[in-house]
């Protein structure tokens, strides 16, 4: 299994979002803080790095997250535009690694690595299926 000829170090994708109140972290219904969450700049992260492998996947290929290492180093207003950046770093035989960042107009918001995984679709979906149908049984059980 190999991705796609073409996808190679230097390979970008970006795209901006605008923070919203459902973007806020939000623990027991509160808000902590009136800016961008960490998961919410996370998702965005893996979104922009998934962008990047998307046109190179082969048919029977499909990209999974295997790893995040993402720091979030300042605040994004609600109301503020968000530049989210993937480039790619480094192809492998079933790994792509990203440099990622969120910037807006005035600071950086954050930065870091995010290593996708490459395998065969179907291979993944009869290990899922098998995995639910175990789950499955373990609960009948347990009933």
């Amino acid at each position: 299994m190999c991705v796609k000829e073409g996808l190679k170090p230097g390979t970008t994708a970006e795209f901006t979002v605008v923070v919203t109140e459902d973007m806020l972290p939000k623990f027991a219904g509160e808000v902590v803080h009136p800016v961008m969450s960490t998961v919410s700049m996370i998702y965005y992260m893996e979104w922009a790095g998934r962008q990047v492998i998307l046109p190179y996947l082969e048919a029977d290929e499909e990209g999974s997250g295997f790893a995040v290492d993402i720091r979030h180093v300042g605040p994004a207003v609600a109301g503020q535009v968000v530049t989210f950046k993937a480039v790619c770093q480094e192809v492998t035989k079933n790994r792509v690694v990203c440099e990622v960042t969120a910037d807006t107009a005035r600071n950086r918001v954050g930065v870091g690595s995010f290593t996708q995984a490459i395998f065969n679709k179907h291979e993944i979906r009869r290990r899922f299926e098998a995995l639910q149908a175990e789950i499955a049984a373990e609960n009948n059980c347990t009933e």
